[in-house]
């Protein structure tokens, strides 16, 4: 293997802005920062949220910012800081170095992930699952 995921992460930690839960917290209801679910959706359902989170599954992040996409998600283009999140923030580095080179430039990420917001004792919203009809 030429490079593995400590390599991937390391690489990541040298380039994005990783901030704290309490940072986070501060951040947390301003209007300029968008907070950014990457976990699946069975995780959010189990677990739950950051209150007023954007859920992006981390597979679709690409097609979601890239503005020529059919899936493009228009979220991704207001001019906000974007603040990834996942379980303990692994994928939330690498998504966060993703979008900065794709051309996001006000990116950081949770270190320690949802589990650090809630551990915390920060705000936790349920996520209800969809139901298909």
């Amino acid at each position: 293997m030429k490079k593995g995921y400590k390599d991937l992460l390391a690489e990541a930690g040298a380039l994005v802005e990783a901030v704290d839960a309490s940072e986070a917290a501060r951040l947390h209801g301003r209007d300029n920062v968008v907070f950014v679910d990457l976990r699946d959706p069975r995780e959010r359902e189990r677990e739950g949220t950051i209150p007023d989170a954007f859920a992006c599954p981390r597979g679709m992040l690409e097609f979601w910012i890239d503005p020529e996409s059919p899936y493009h998600k228009p979220v991704f283009a207001e001019d906000k800081l974007f603040l990834f999140f996942c379980a303990s923030g692994w994928r939330s580095a690498l998504a966060t170095k993703t979008a900065l080179e794709m051309g996001l430039e006000n990116v950081c990420h949770l270190e320690g992930g949802f589990t650090a917001w809630r551990d915390k004792g920060s705000p936790v919203a349920a996520v209800v699952a969809k139901v298909k009809g």
